[in-house]
């Protein structure tokens, strides 16, 4: 006698209140640009798409705890920029600076707001620039945490394959593009969430994959692939969409570096289709999928049907935001050894032009563009032994959502999502200041691959952050 089958075939969810909003942010059209160092041009020359920022705004049913989701078309921010915006977002708003988590789509293709840059052709637009941003992510807060609702929120799993490796070997070297064959993390993962007369008041796409399709010969504003990715869900939803970016330190489209914002749209069109064929296969919030019993027909039929759970249970409610202290990694260049490194690249820039050698001189300026980052980075460091990274975790009934600073490898969230097969495992990253760069795993460190030679902090920083991440989910099950 076979044992019984299952007769349920729960979908995951949430209970909680919430709210989203969502404002346009395109900056000028002629506001300075220049993201990739090969590029050639200061300023933008006009817009593809519009960029946005979205917030989200979760809480318990009760209680005061609340959790706040700022995330931007934008590429990063340094530490300076971060912490005015989150000043005068909280300020307008009236909220603690720590309930605001800015997360960054990490498009490549909005232009770089550094104050650093303001002295650069376009680059005195930035200042103004980023006051309004600060203005309309405050307004935006407000707005959110006056509207909060109860809510229930599904959520889905899908594939799509825009994401494919990109440390490449070339016989000689390792460079930054697509690496054919090896396998990749590929999960889309997708919540709808609905009001208590069941209109959707968002969708949300989690997906790790750089928006790195348009490069330096893109010369547009634009949210690369995200932007026709949400056109796709909000034809179809008509509700707004967020998008997170995932855990993508080794990922970006199979095509990219482009300057044609078409193969963008396919890009982002690609993962609109693959996410809403995820939100189509969703029940209604407050449902399950359950046995109904057999039916006697040509053959003795099993009926299931949609039906009703109690949505207490799924408002378990639980927020963490801790910094994890990731030791610096050893012989960081100092500030005065970076400064003597830029100029004399200016030197060797200048000299090449001097002999009508453009090619070379716009490889030193591409150099000298490393520098500058570095430099930009190295001076906001917070003093000290280790790197106090910046990670938000609230749980909601069967998910798991994670806020975290840097750019991991995909690892982050393929091995919590292994750890924890009965949970749904969202992480955002690229949140808060860009201070901590990338977080590799520990045996790619000294390998010469792009994302480790500039990684901040030391060999194993990214297995230790999975492990105090399992910990505290770990401690709430």
């Amino acid at each position: 006698m076979p044992s019984p089958s299952r007769t349920e075939d729960p979908t995951p969810q949430s209970r909680c209140r919430f709210a989203l909003a969502w404002s346009d942010i395109t900056p000028p059209a002629n506001i300075y640009h220049r993201m990739w160092g090969a590029a050639k041009h200061e300023r933008a020359t006009g817009v593809h798409r519009p960029l946005r920022a979205t917030v989200a705004a979760f809480a318990p049913l009760n209680g005061d705890a609340r959790q706040v989701v700022l995330a931007l078309d934008h590429c990063v921010m340094g530490a300076t920029e971060h912490a005015s915006l989150v000043a005068q977002a909280a300020k307008i708003s009236g909220v603690a600076r720590e309930e605001i988590l800015v997360v960054f789509s990490h498009t490549h293709a909005a232009g770089l707001m550094g104050l650093d840059r303001a002295h650069l052709p376009g680059g005195d637009l930035i200042p103004p620039y980023l006051d309004l941003l600060g203005e309309t992510a405050g307004a935006l807060v407000k707005q959110c945490l006056a509207s909060l609702k109860p809510a229930g929120i599904v959520y889905g799993r899908g594939r799509c394959s825009l994401a494919t490796h990109r440390d490449f070997w070339d016989g000689r070297q390792f460079v930054c593009g697509h690496n054919p064959g090896v396998p990749v993390d590929d999960t889309v993962i997708v919540a709808r969430v609905s009001d208590d007369s069941g209109q959707t008041l968002a969708s949300i796409v989690n997906y790790a994959c750089h928006p790195t399709t348009l490069a330096w010969e893109n010369t547009l504003i634009s949210p690369d692939y995200i932007g026709a990715m949400r056109e796709v869900i909000e034809a179809d939803s008509g509700a707004p969409c967020l998008f997170l970016q995932g855990a993508s330190g080794e990922l970006g489209p199979r095509e990219g570096f482009v300057g044609d914002t078409a193969v963008a749209d396919r890009n982002g069109r690609e993962l609109g289709h693959a996410a809403l064929a995820a939100l189509t296969a969703l029940p209604a919030a407050g449902t399950t999928f359950a046995y109904d019993g057999p039916v006697v027909s040509g053959a003795t039929l099993g009926s299931w049907k949609h039906q009703p759970i109690d949505p207490a249970s799924k408002a378990a409610w639980k927020l963490q935001r801790w910094h994890e202290p990731l030791n610096y990694r050893p012989g960081q260049p100092t500030v005065e050894q970076v400064q003597n490194d830029l100029a004399d690249l200016q030197r060797q820039e200048a000299s090449a032009r001097a002999a009508g050698d453009e090619t070379r001189a716009a490889d030193l300026r591409a150099l000298a563009e490393r520098k500058n980052r570095l430099l930009h980075r190295l001076v906001q460091l917070p003093p000290g032994n280790s790197f106090p990274l910046q990670v938000a975790l609230w749980q909601i009934g069967d998910a798991v959502w994670i806020g975290v600073q840097g750019e991991s490898y995909s690892l982050l969230q393929t091995e919590l999502r292994r750890r924890f097969p009965g949970k749904v495992i969202l992480v955002a990253s690229i949140a808060a200041d860009w201070g901590a760069s990338y977080l590799p795993p520990n045996e790619l460190y000294d390998s010469g691959i792009y994302q480790e030679s500039i990684a901040i902090v030391a060999a194993g920083s990214l297995e230790q952050l999975i492990e105090a991440v399992a910990e505290q989910i770990t401690a709430s099950l």
